[in-house]
């Protein structure tokens, strides 16, 4: 994937622990520090909206429909 370059300003608070993450962890740049900030932030807000939708979707009443055929094609 092609990177594209930002500027960003940050606290001087953030800005240590960037410096200081990247030395504790290895991590080869301060950009691949912000990186993994950012994939673990889209993490969390793509479960918040899973757990949204899904809380949508049972409240719908639909999660009922589906549940009358939860055992379909089976036998006992």
């Amino acid at each position: 994937m092609a990177n594209t370059k930002l500027s960003v300003s940050v606290d001087s608070r953030l800005a240590h622990f960037i410096n200081t993450y990247q030395t504790d962890h290895d991590v080869p740049t301060k950009s691949e520090v912000v990186e993994r900030a950012l994939e673990l932030l889209q993490s969390q807000e793509l479960k918040r909206q899973y757990a949204q939708a899904y809380q949508e979707w049972e409240e719908s009443g639909e999660a009922q429909v589906w549940d009358v055929t939860v055992g379909d094609g089976l036998s006992r």
